[in-house]
């Protein structure tokens, strides 16, 4: 494969023929940045064209191709009226009408006496038949008689101009090389790449998802992503670091000292994480669990080891309450064997300047804070382990980029609470090691789930009376900040407004137009039970702990996907309490929106519920996936293409025992990826 083929496909689109400055820079305004990016702007729809119309059968509205003879210019000399061109066939008469165009180009695009073929939306003015602006006339009917493709455009470019340029970079594709063995390609009927991309974008095969092209395709997507990220994992693999040595005598204490008894999915990630921890190899795993299923005090535990060995641990939350509160829980559990303090953008500059000071001189066994303990100026001593409470999506390069920071000794282990689908976690987090948690501790009482017509929302606020009588808080979610007239959906204002009168004094409002610091002094209000009710949008779907509050009422639930209603519902039922979350939804719902509240009441398991959720998504739409904040593909399904996740993932594995040379993927790679991380590879 030469280099000249890389280069074509990912040349700059202003060297296709008919692309000046204005297309390229409407193209890029959609994210289509060269000729490979275009090539996956696939068609939604097409015009079929090829029929042709009398003029005495037509159908006004429709569009619809007609062969016809012009026959005299009726040019106008009064500004802002059109030109007409009155044509014909052996059935009638009809117009073609022209606004803001030149009698010039008229003429050279419809010579009278001249048989062309036209197409376009019919019209009727005046008791006779009209095409207005016509895009399709040619006096060669087969340039015009053709199905020809619709895709999602921006303004600024036409069907026929957007079609010309994929046909043109279609027909002079260069053809690239095999990088697939014969065993692979036997399994989608030895489709080549070219010939598949030709196939994607042919009307007749829009939506045609178990062709062999269109898999062949999905799976060369597949394999180039975990590729990646298996030399992400081969990097990291290489570098030797000193070993971790400690006994387990201080974390057998620390857990005999807590409340409650470790699950089984704890003990077995503790175990894991410890392995990786006293190995020679660098440490980078995922730590991922449910909502309450106590991922925190397994890295606690493994961070006290790390202590132990004499490194430094950083433990970094997405918000500074949440710091806070992690930073309250471990000086609970270590009580004053472990130095611990928190970097907070609130703490006095004097003391500050003082802790940066005691952690570069190894004074501080264990900081925490937000991604500000990653600034430069934030010098450590001996850091042996990096926690991160992974609520920022962190992509490939920048837990790259994390796992280099901490140099050659420093482990990373990354925590999140969205539970997705193995398909989706391989392709998400392909680079790291994985440990799991999916039980909860038994001392948790699920959280009883009802579903409540909106109507019902006096028995919703009868039920709420009685929680705060009881010394209980509510968290009351609405889908919108602001009413919306364009949808029907509640909005949190109102909701504030509504809840106030009735119960005075006791209700506060949060948003994602809320500044930062008056979120934390509302969230921490709350905290202290200073109010009983907080209405908000989905602000508050992940992060903190609110043992007191064992209500959340959401409403328009139905117009939540199952995730995400999982994590919402997870922000309640962290007390001994019994919890409740109650949907709240409109008498009108979909099939869909019916089988995704029966699911959420009927499970707790987030696992699960996400399959739930990705099962009932329409093909390719799964990757609307709100927690993982990208689009990882722009062809393959986690769900409809599970058996090529398999096999590229058993490709991959077979690669990494058998130490296979790569040499004929490097292409596939940069194509699909381009990943800064793995260029000297490439």
């Amino acid at each position: 494969m030469t280099n000249n083929t890389y280069k074509y496909l990912l040349s700059d689109l202003k060297h296709l023929k008919g692309v000046g400055l204005k297309t390229s820079n409407i193209l890029k305004r959609k994210k289509i940045n060269n000729l490979f990016d275009l090539l996956w702007r696939l068609p939604k729809s097409y015009t079929d064209r090829t029929k042709s119309t009398k003029i005495k059968d037509l159908k006004v509205g429709e569009i619809q191709t007609i062969t016809l003879v012009p026959y005299k210019y009726n040019f106008p000399r009064i500004r802002n009226l059109p030109n007409r061109i009155l044509c014909k066939d052996d059935t009638g008469h009809m117009d073609c009408v022209f606004f803001n165009s030149y009698e010039g180009y008229i003429k050279k695009i419809l010579p009278l006496n001249k048989e062309v073929t036209i197409s376009g939306k019919i019209g009727y003015f005046k008791n006779k038949y009209q095409i207005t602006n016509p895009k399709y006339i040619s006096e060669n009917a087969s340039l015009i008689k053709d199905k020809h493709n619709k895709y999602s455009l921006t303004d600024g470019i036409s069907e026929k101009i957007y079609n010309k340029i994929l046909s043109q970079i279609l027909s002079n594709m260069p053809k690239l090389e095999e990088w697939h063995e014969e065993d692979i390609l036997k399994k989608f009927d030895y489709t080549s790449w070219n010939n598949s991309i030709i196939e994607l974008h042919k009307p007749e095969n829009i939506g045609n998802y178990k062709s062999n092209f269109y898999k062949r395709l999905a799976y060369d997507e597949i394999l180039a992503s975990f590729l990646v990220h298996s030399e992400i994992r081969k990097k990291i693999k290489k570098i030797k670091k000193i070993n971790k040595s400690f006994n387990f005598n201080c974390q057998n204490s620390l857990i005999s000292k807590l409340d409650f008894k470790l699950t089984h999915d704890q003990k077995k990630s503790l175990n894991e994480i410890n392995e990786d921890l006293k190995s020679n190899q660098k440490m980078f795993r995922l730590l991922q669990g449910d909502v309450g299923s106590g991922k925190t005090i397994v890295a606690l535990a493994a961070a006290n080891n790390v202590i132990k060995s004499g490194f430094q641990v950083a433990m970094m939350a997405p918000t500074e309450i949440l710091a806070k509160q992690h930073y309250t829980l471990a000086k609970k559990i270590f009580n004053n064997n472990v130095k611990i303090d928190i970097l907070s953008s609130k703490t006095e500059y004097k003391e500050k300047k003082k802790n940066l000071e005691r952690l570069e001189n190894n004074e501080i066994d264990l900081i925490f804070g937000t991604h500000a303990i990653f600034q430069k100026k934030v010098k450590f001593n001996r850091l042996g382990l990096i926690i991160i409470d992974e609520q920022h999506k962190f992509g490939v390069n920048q837990r790259k980029m994390l796992s280099d920071k901490g140099g050659d000794n420093c482990d990373v282990l990354l925590m999140s609470a969205t539970p997705i689908p193995r398909t989706l976690t391989m392709t998400i987090y392909g680079d790291m090691d994985l440990s799991i948690i999916k039980e909860k501790p038994k001392s948790r009482k699920e959280v009883k789930t009802y579903s409540k017509l909106e109507s019902k929302i006096d028995d919703v606020l009868k039920f709420i009376h009685k929680e705060i009588n009881e010394g209980n808080q509510i968290f009351w979610v609405c889908p919108l900040i602001e009413e919306s007239k364009k949808i029907d959906h509640s909005s949190a204002v109102n909701k504030y407004k509504f809840l106030s009168n009735k119960f005075p004094n006791q209700v506060a409002l949060l948003h994602g137009k809320t500044n930062a610091d008056e979120k934390e002094i509302i969230l921490n209000k709350f905290l202290k039970q200073e109010f009983k009710i907080l209405v908000s949008t989905t602000v508050i779907e992940v992060g903190i702990d609110f043992p007191n509050a064992n209500v959340i009422i959401i409403e328009n639930a139905n117009k939540f996907g199952l995730s995400q209603l999982h994590q919402l519902r997870g922000r309640v039922g962290r007390g001994r309490k019994q919890s409740t979350c109650i949907l709240m939804f409109k008498s009108s719902l979909t099939e869909n929106a019916k089988k995704r509240l029966n699911i959420l009441k009927n499970s707790t398991n987030g696992f699960k519920i996400s399959e739930e959720d990705m099962k009932l998504r329409g093909f390719g739409d799964i990757l609307g996936f709100k927690q993982s904040g990208i689009k990882l593909f722009k062809l393959a399904d986690p769900i409809q293409n599970s058996d090529l996740f398999d096999l590229a993932e058993k490709q991959i594995k077979l690669f990494e025992k058998t130490n296979k040379d790569l040499g004929k993927y490097k292409i596939l790679i940069k194509l699909y990826d381009r990943a800064d991380i793995i260029n000297d590879i490439v």
